[in-house]
Protein backbone atom coordinates (compact mmCIF):
# COMPACT_ATOMS: atom_id res chain seq x y z
CA UNK A 1 0.00 0.00 0.00
CA UNK A 2 2.88 2.32 0.61
CA UNK A 3 4.59 1.72 -2.86
CA UNK A 4 1.51 1.95 -4.17
CA UNK A 5 -0.03 4.94 -2.50
CA UNK A 6 3.57 6.30 -3.68
CA UNK A 7 3.15 5.42 -6.91
CA UNK A 8 -0.11 7.44 -7.21
CA UNK A 9 1.06 10.12 -5.43
CA UNK A 10 4.28 10.81 -7.93
CA UNK A 11 1.93 10.16 -10.50
CA UNK A 12 -0.41 12.64 -9.66
CA UNK A 13 2.12 15.07 -8.83
CA UNK A 14 3.87 14.82 -12.43
CA UNK A 15 1.09 14.38 -14.26
CA UNK A 16 -0.60 17.67 -12.55
CA UNK A 17 2.91 19.35 -13.50
CA UNK A 18 2.99 18.12 -16.98
CA UNK A 19 -0.66 17.90 -18.41
CA UNK A 20 -1.59 21.57 -17.75
CA UNK A 21 1.75 22.82 -18.90
CA UNK A 22 1.13 21.03 -21.84
CA UNK A 23 -2.41 22.30 -22.09
CA UNK A 24 -1.31 25.52 -21.76
CA UNK A 25 1.13 25.47 -24.17
CA UNK A 26 -0.91 24.66 -27.02
CA UNK A 27 -3.99 27.25 -25.95
CA UNK A 28 -1.03 29.84 -25.96
CA UNK A 29 -0.04 28.62 -29.72
CA UNK A 30 -4.08 28.62 -30.58
CA UNK A 31 -4.79 31.91 -28.88
CA UNK A 32 -1.89 34.35 -30.20
CA UNK A 33 -2.63 36.60 -33.41
CA UNK A 34 -3.04 35.00 -36.88
CA UNK A 35 -0.33 36.85 -38.76
CA UNK A 36 -0.62 36.02 -43.09
CA UNK A 37 2.90 33.77 -42.27
CA UNK A 38 0.98 32.05 -39.55
CA UNK A 39 -0.29 28.13 -39.09
CA UNK A 40 -2.72 27.58 -41.78
CA UNK A 41 -6.24 26.90 -40.98
CA UNK A 42 -7.24 23.93 -40.39
CA UNK A 43 -4.28 22.57 -38.83
CA UNK A 44 -4.24 19.94 -36.27
CA UNK A 45 -2.35 20.83 -33.31
CA UNK A 46 -1.68 17.56 -31.03
CA UNK A 47 0.04 16.97 -28.08
CA UNK A 48 0.84 13.86 -25.68
CA UNK A 49 2.44 14.62 -21.84
CA UNK A 50 4.30 11.66 -20.63
CA UNK A 51 5.21 11.42 -16.55
CA UNK A 52 7.68 9.23 -15.79
CA UNK A 53 8.86 7.57 -12.29
CA UNK A 54 10.76 4.86 -10.35
CA UNK A 55 8.52 1.99 -8.60
CA UNK A 56 10.33 -0.96 -6.55
CA UNK A 57 13.47 0.16 -8.48
CA UNK A 58 11.70 0.00 -12.07
CA UNK A 59 11.25 3.15 -14.16
CA UNK A 60 7.84 3.72 -15.64
CA UNK A 61 6.97 6.12 -17.92
CA UNK A 62 2.58 7.07 -18.03
CA UNK A 63 1.46 9.00 -21.45
CA UNK A 64 -1.39 11.40 -20.88
CA UNK A 65 -4.24 11.30 -23.02
CA UNK A 66 -3.52 13.21 -26.28
CA UNK A 67 -5.20 16.53 -27.42
CA UNK A 68 -5.97 18.12 -29.86
CA UNK A 69 -6.71 21.44 -30.81
CA UNK A 70 -7.45 22.91 -34.93
CA UNK A 71 -5.88 25.62 -35.46
CA UNK A 72 -9.18 27.91 -36.78
CA UNK A 73 -9.14 30.14 -39.85
CA UNK A 74 -8.56 34.28 -39.59
CA UNK A 75 -10.50 35.94 -41.89
CA UNK A 76 -8.09 39.09 -43.01
CA UNK A 77 -7.86 41.04 -46.27
CA UNK A 78 -5.90 44.17 -47.20
CA UNK A 79 -6.22 46.41 -50.19
CA UNK A 80 -3.37 48.82 -51.22
CA UNK A 81 -3.20 51.51 -54.56
CA UNK A 82 -0.06 50.49 -56.24
CA UNK A 83 0.12 53.01 -59.34
CA UNK A 84 2.93 55.40 -58.37
CA UNK A 85 0.98 58.81 -58.57
CA UNK A 86 -2.27 59.89 -59.03
CA UNK A 87 -3.38 58.33 -63.20
CA UNK A 88 -3.61 61.40 -65.45
CA UNK A 89 -6.83 61.66 -68.41
CA UNK A 90 -8.21 63.98 -70.12
CA UNK A 91 -11.58 65.48 -69.61
CA UNK A 92 -14.42 62.64 -70.92
CA UNK A 93 -11.53 60.04 -70.99
CA UNK A 94 -13.07 55.86 -70.74
CA UNK A 95 -11.07 53.16 -69.28
CA UNK A 96 -8.45 55.25 -67.18
CA UNK A 97 -7.19 52.56 -65.16
CA UNK A 98 -6.54 52.51 -61.31
CA UNK A 99 -4.37 49.64 -59.94
CA UNK A 100 -4.61 48.12 -56.35
CA UNK A 101 -3.44 44.84 -55.33
CA UNK A 102 -5.87 42.40 -53.21
CA UNK A 103 -4.18 40.37 -50.54
CA UNK A 104 -5.29 38.03 -48.03
CA UNK A 105 -3.83 38.27 -45.44
CA UNK A 106 -5.54 35.20 -43.45
CA UNK A 107 -4.33 31.92 -42.67
CA UNK A 108 -6.64 30.13 -44.90
CA UNK A 109 -8.31 30.29 -48.27
CA UNK A 110 -10.82 33.31 -48.84
CA UNK A 111 -13.16 34.23 -51.69
CA UNK A 112 -13.71 38.32 -51.80
CA UNK A 113 -16.44 40.40 -53.42
CA UNK A 114 -15.24 43.25 -54.66
CA UNK A 115 -16.75 46.78 -55.79
CA UNK A 116 -15.72 50.25 -56.37
CA UNK A 117 -16.91 53.69 -54.19
CA UNK A 118 -16.98 57.26 -56.33
CA UNK A 119 -19.56 59.11 -54.31
CA UNK A 120 -16.94 60.06 -51.52
CA UNK A 121 -16.75 63.38 -50.93
CA UNK A 122 -13.88 65.82 -51.18
CA UNK A 123 -12.36 65.43 -54.31
CA UNK A 124 -13.49 67.47 -57.20
CA UNK A 125 -15.40 65.04 -58.82
CA UNK A 126 -17.02 61.57 -59.10
CA UNK A 127 -15.22 59.16 -61.38
CA UNK A 128 -17.80 56.48 -63.50
CA UNK A 129 -16.62 53.23 -62.78
CA UNK A 130 -17.53 50.45 -65.62
CA UNK A 131 -15.61 47.36 -64.98
CA UNK A 132 -13.31 45.77 -62.59
CA UNK A 133 -11.50 43.72 -63.92
CA UNK A 134 -8.47 40.78 -62.58
CA UNK A 135 -4.87 40.37 -63.48
CA UNK A 136 -5.45 36.56 -64.73
CA UNK A 137 -2.38 36.38 -66.06
CA UNK A 138 -0.80 37.76 -63.26
CA UNK A 139 1.73 40.08 -65.54
CA UNK A 140 0.94 43.25 -63.49
CA UNK A 141 -0.50 45.30 -66.54
CA UNK A 142 -4.10 45.64 -67.21
CA UNK A 143 -4.31 43.43 -70.89
CA UNK A 144 -7.87 44.29 -72.56
CA UNK A 145 -9.56 41.66 -73.72
CA UNK A 146 -7.72 39.11 -71.43
CA UNK A 147 -7.86 40.07 -68.12
CA UNK A 148 -11.14 38.42 -66.75
CA UNK A 149 -13.61 41.06 -66.05
CA UNK A 150 -14.87 40.97 -62.68
CA UNK A 151 -18.78 39.85 -62.17
CA UNK A 152 -19.69 39.87 -58.25
CA UNK A 153 -20.55 36.12 -57.17
CA UNK A 154 -19.44 34.40 -60.38
CA UNK A 155 -15.22 34.84 -60.50
CA UNK A 156 -14.98 36.11 -56.74
CA UNK A 157 -11.02 35.90 -56.59
CA UNK A 158 -10.45 32.82 -54.08
CA UNK A 159 -6.91 33.51 -52.24
CA UNK A 160 -4.60 30.98 -50.43
CA UNK A 161 -3.23 32.39 -47.36
CA UNK A 162 -0.74 35.04 -47.86
CA UNK A 163 -0.98 35.66 -51.48
CA UNK A 164 -1.86 38.54 -53.67
CA UNK A 165 -3.90 39.52 -57.16
CA UNK A 166 -4.12 42.88 -59.17
CA UNK A 167 -7.46 44.27 -59.50
CA UNK A 168 -7.73 47.26 -62.15
CA UNK A 169 -10.80 49.41 -61.83
CA UNK A 170 -11.58 51.28 -65.05
CA UNK A 171 -13.89 54.51 -64.98
CA UNK A 172 -14.40 57.06 -67.26
CA UNK A 173 -13.83 61.04 -66.58
CA UNK A 174 -17.15 63.65 -66.84
CA UNK A 175 -16.25 65.74 -69.59
CA UNK A 176 -17.07 68.79 -67.71
CA UNK A 177 -13.67 68.34 -65.35
CA UNK A 178 -11.31 71.09 -65.92
CA UNK A 179 -7.74 70.79 -65.62
CA UNK A 180 -5.94 70.16 -62.39
CA UNK A 181 -9.16 68.64 -60.62
CA UNK A 182 -8.91 65.00 -59.17
CA UNK A 183 -11.64 62.65 -58.74
CA UNK A 184 -11.17 59.54 -56.01
CA UNK A 185 -12.22 56.21 -56.77
CA UNK A 186 -11.60 53.94 -53.84
CA UNK A 187 -11.76 50.10 -53.94
CA UNK A 188 -13.36 47.41 -51.39
CA UNK A 189 -12.62 43.54 -50.77
CA UNK A 190 -15.04 41.75 -48.28
CA UNK A 191 -14.19 37.79 -47.01
CA UNK A 192 -17.45 35.85 -48.30
CA UNK A 193 -16.98 34.02 -45.29
CA UNK A 194 -18.29 37.01 -43.65
CA UNK A 195 -17.13 40.04 -41.92
CA UNK A 196 -17.82 41.87 -37.70
CA UNK A 197 -16.55 43.29 -34.95
CA UNK A 198 -12.99 41.69 -34.60
CA UNK A 199 -13.52 38.13 -32.82
CA UNK A 200 -17.03 37.07 -34.48
CA UNK A 201 -16.90 33.59 -35.20
CA UNK A 202 -18.72 31.68 -37.94
CA UNK A 203 -18.93 28.16 -36.41
CA UNK A 204 -17.78 25.44 -39.10
CA UNK A 205 -17.14 28.03 -42.00
CA UNK A 206 -13.06 27.88 -41.78
CA UNK A 207 -10.86 25.84 -43.83
CA UNK A 208 -10.87 21.74 -42.84
CA UNK A 209 -14.70 22.67 -40.72
CA UNK A 210 -12.77 25.08 -37.97
CA UNK A 211 -14.56 28.01 -37.16
CA UNK A 212 -13.35 31.51 -39.28
CA UNK A 213 -12.77 34.33 -37.16
CA UNK A 214 -12.91 37.91 -37.87
CA UNK A 215 -9.46 39.39 -37.89
CA UNK A 216 -8.35 43.04 -37.07
CA UNK A 217 -9.47 43.65 -40.41
CA UNK A 218 -12.86 42.83 -39.86
CA UNK A 219 -12.88 41.33 -43.56
CA UNK A 220 -13.01 44.10 -45.50
CA UNK A 221 -10.19 46.28 -47.03
CA UNK A 222 -10.50 49.31 -48.14
CA UNK A 223 -7.94 52.00 -49.71
CA UNK A 224 -7.85 54.84 -51.92
CA UNK A 225 -6.87 55.94 -55.98
CA UNK A 226 -7.02 58.92 -57.70
CA UNK A 227 -7.90 60.42 -61.36
CA UNK A 228 -6.22 63.81 -62.29
CA UNK A 229 -7.59 65.42 -64.89
CA UNK A 230 -4.93 66.68 -67.17
CA UNK A 231 -6.68 69.43 -69.80
CA UNK A 232 -3.95 71.75 -71.92
CA UNK A 233 -5.17 74.50 -73.10
CA UNK A 234 -4.05 77.32 -75.18
CA UNK A 235 -4.13 81.41 -75.39
CA UNK A 236 -3.90 82.93 -78.75
CA UNK A 237 -3.29 86.33 -79.28
CA UNK A 238 -2.96 88.13 -82.67
CA UNK A 239 -1.06 91.82 -83.14
CA UNK A 240 -0.60 94.13 -86.36
CA UNK A 241 2.11 96.94 -86.68
CA UNK A 242 1.99 99.28 -89.78
CA UNK A 243 4.90 100.56 -91.85
CA UNK A 244 3.14 103.37 -94.54
CA UNK A 245 5.57 104.62 -97.19
CA UNK A 246 6.85 107.40 -95.49
CA UNK A 247 8.10 105.98 -92.42
CA UNK A 248 4.67 106.61 -90.31
CA UNK A 249 2.40 104.07 -88.76
CA UNK A 250 -0.66 105.04 -90.87
CA UNK A 251 -2.94 102.43 -92.70
CA UNK A 252 -3.12 103.59 -96.21
CA UNK A 253 -2.46 101.49 -99.53
CA UNK A 254 1.32 100.90 -100.15
CA UNK A 255 1.32 100.13 -95.97
CA UNK A 256 2.72 97.30 -94.96
CA UNK A 257 0.92 95.07 -92.21
CA UNK A 258 2.54 93.00 -89.66
CA UNK A 259 1.20 89.73 -88.51
CA UNK A 260 2.23 88.43 -84.74
CA UNK A 261 0.23 85.54 -84.14
CA UNK A 262 1.25 83.66 -80.74
CA UNK A 263 -0.08 80.34 -79.40
CA UNK A 264 0.79 79.70 -75.43
CA UNK A 265 -0.35 76.55 -74.15
CA UNK A 266 -1.24 76.17 -70.33
CA UNK A 267 -2.79 73.87 -67.82
CA UNK A 268 -0.69 70.59 -68.01
CA UNK A 269 -0.36 67.95 -70.82
CA UNK A 270 -0.12 68.57 -73.91
CA UNK A 271 -2.20 70.05 -77.58
CA UNK A 272 -1.76 67.48 -80.55
CA UNK A 273 -1.42 68.38 -84.10
CA UNK A 274 -1.70 72.30 -83.38
CA UNK A 275 -2.08 73.42 -86.37
CA UNK A 276 -2.71 77.40 -87.55
CA UNK A 277 -4.44 79.37 -90.17
CA UNK A 278 -4.80 82.74 -90.92
CA UNK A 279 -6.35 84.43 -94.25
CA UNK A 280 -4.94 87.08 -96.20
CA UNK A 281 -7.38 90.26 -95.25
CA UNK A 282 -8.83 91.50 -98.08
CA UNK A 283 -7.79 94.22 -100.21
CA UNK A 284 -4.33 93.59 -99.01
CA UNK A 285 -1.32 91.22 -100.57
CA UNK A 286 0.92 88.72 -99.36
CA UNK A 287 4.19 89.67 -99.23
CA UNK A 288 6.25 86.50 -100.14
CA UNK A 289 8.83 85.08 -98.27
CA UNK A 290 7.62 87.24 -95.41
CA UNK A 291 6.33 83.85 -93.10
CA UNK A 292 7.76 83.01 -90.23
CA UNK A 293 8.05 81.07 -87.21
CA UNK A 294 10.06 81.26 -84.31
CA UNK A 295 11.78 84.00 -86.16
CA UNK A 296 13.37 81.39 -88.69
CA UNK A 297 11.92 81.68 -92.14
CA UNK A 298 9.58 79.29 -93.80
CA UNK A 299 9.01 78.95 -97.32
CA UNK A 300 5.81 79.63 -99.40
CA UNK A 301 5.60 76.35 -101.10
CA UNK A 302 4.69 73.62 -99.89
CA UNK A 303 7.20 71.31 -98.77
CA UNK A 304 8.66 69.37 -95.68
CA UNK A 305 8.50 72.64 -93.55
CA UNK A 306 6.39 73.44 -91.04
CA UNK A 307 4.51 76.82 -93.22
CA UNK A 308 2.93 77.49 -96.76
CA UNK A 309 0.85 79.73 -98.55
CA UNK A 310 -2.42 77.91 -99.28
CA UNK A 311 -5.22 79.12 -100.83
CA UNK A 312 -5.93 82.73 -99.88
CA UNK A 313 -4.03 82.24 -96.26
CA UNK A 314 -1.45 81.15 -94.66
CA UNK A 315 -0.69 77.81 -92.83
CA UNK A 316 1.51 77.29 -90.24
CA UNK A 317 1.93 73.37 -88.51
CA UNK A 318 3.09 73.79 -85.18
CA UNK A 319 2.75 69.51 -84.23
CA UNK A 320 2.66 68.25 -80.34
CA UNK A 321 3.09 71.20 -77.59
CA UNK A 322 3.24 70.65 -74.01
CA UNK A 323 2.19 72.82 -71.26
CA UNK A 324 4.32 75.87 -71.49
CA UNK A 325 5.60 76.14 -74.66
CA UNK A 326 5.01 78.90 -77.00
CA UNK A 327 5.28 79.47 -81.08
CA UNK A 328 5.27 83.12 -82.35
CA UNK A 329 3.90 83.18 -86.27
CA UNK A 330 4.71 86.13 -88.64
CA UNK A 331 3.91 86.88 -91.78
CA UNK A 332 3.44 90.27 -93.96
CA UNK A 333 0.58 91.97 -96.43
CA UNK A 334 1.33 95.14 -98.16
CA UNK A 335 -2.95 97.38 -98.35
CA UNK A 336 -3.63 97.17 -102.04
Amino acid sequence: MTNAGTRWSILNVRLGDVIPLAIASATIAFSAPALATGTGAGTMISNIATATYTSGGKAVTVASNKVDLKVDEVLNVTVAYADPGDVAGLPGATNQVLTFNLTNTGNGTEAFTLAPINAIGGDAFDPATTSLVLDTNHNGVYDAGVDAVYAAGTNDPNLAADTSIKVFVLSTLPGTATDGQRGQTDLTATAVTGTGVPGTVFVGKGDGGSDAVVGTTTGIGRDKGFYIVTAATMSFVKSATVVDPFGGVKSIPGSTITYTLVATVTGTGSLVNLAVGDPIPATTTYVPGSLTLQGAALTDGADADAGEISGSGIVARLGDLASGQTRTITFKTKIN
